[in-house]
């Protein structure tokens, strides 16, 4: 009797401090890709995730993070198709929660390009950069090609419930000279 006694309770025990918890595996859904940059869409947080050119270690991957509450992600693909448009005279700051990212555009062999550049935690002491993308790339990565941006055109909702605004929208330039209007072309 003693035996049984002290196998429950060692069995009690084990479970009570164990250690290992099962968590809800939540999918992580490929928007697009090229090369070392793609878009991730996880629950209602879409991820960009990049091969740091800025490191030594070329198996670096960054990423920055935001929500789609106001079509972001689609203002974002906007911003980058017109600069593509008309070329801003200086790189694009946006603030997200967490980071800050630039998009430097060049011209690389005659061809516009754009790079986006990443102050980790908002700490202009780490950076990252991704490889140059033209128009091409950029489509294939925010998935115009293949048909799932129509996973990021409907509004933002959580819970079923229509969201309020984002802490900080990729939608818009910062106020550093580069809100110039842009007409884009179809």
């Amino acid at each position: 009797m003693r035996k049984i006694i002290l196998l429950i309770t060692c069995m009690f025990g084990v479970s009570v401090f164990s250690q290992i918890k099962v968590l809800k595996n939540e999918s992580l859904v490929e928007i697009g890709k090229d090369n070392s940059v793609g878009l991730y869409k996880k629950e209602d947080k879409f991820t960009i995730n990049y091969q740091d050119l800025n490191t030594s270690n070329l198996n670096t991957i960054r990423s920055f993070s935001f929500q789609n509450l106001d079509g972001d992600v689609s203002g974002l693909y906007k911003l980058i198709m017109d600069g593509f448009i008309t070329t801003p005279d200086e790189n694009i700051i946006l603030e997200l929660p967490n980071d800050i990212i630039e998009l430097h555009y060049e011209k690389n062999y005659g061809q516009p390009t754009v790079q986006f550049i990443q102050y980790i935690n908002k700490n202009r002491k780490y950076v990252g950069k991704s490889q140059f993308l033209n128009k091409k790339q950029v489509e294939k990565v925010f998935g115009k090609v293949n048909g799932k941006s129509a996973m990021y055109e409907k509004p933002g909702t959580i819970n079923g419930t229509k969201t309020g605004s984002n802490q900080a929208s990729t939608a818009a330039p910062s106020s550093n000279g580069n809100s110039k209007n842009k007409k884009s072309k179809k």
